[in-house]
């Protein structure tokens, strides 16, 4: 019903296909002084998949909170 209010008809399949290829990746930065920065940074979307997005009505965040519990805590290196 959300693609049919979008006026993208009702194949989900397509959708989820160009979606799929929007990806999120884990940064772990060491420090010297705090041990490490943690960031999940989101790939910018393409021409279409923007357009999909904005007729959908999502809004991509650029980066998103980690939780602790989310990554393996990493040893410091020497």
């Amino acid at each position: 019903m959300w693609q049919e209010r979008a006026g993208l008809g009702n194949s989900p399949r397509t959708i989820l296909e160009e979606l799929a290829r929007i990806q999120s990746h884990d940064v772990v930065l060491p420090t010297a002084t705090h041990g490490e920065i943690r960031m999940r940074c989101v790939t910018q979307p393409d021409a279409a998949q923007a357009a999909l997005l904005d007729r959908l009505g999502i809004v991509l965040p650029k980066r998103m909170r980690l939780d602790e519990t989310e990554m393996p805590h990493l040893a410091p290196t020497p």
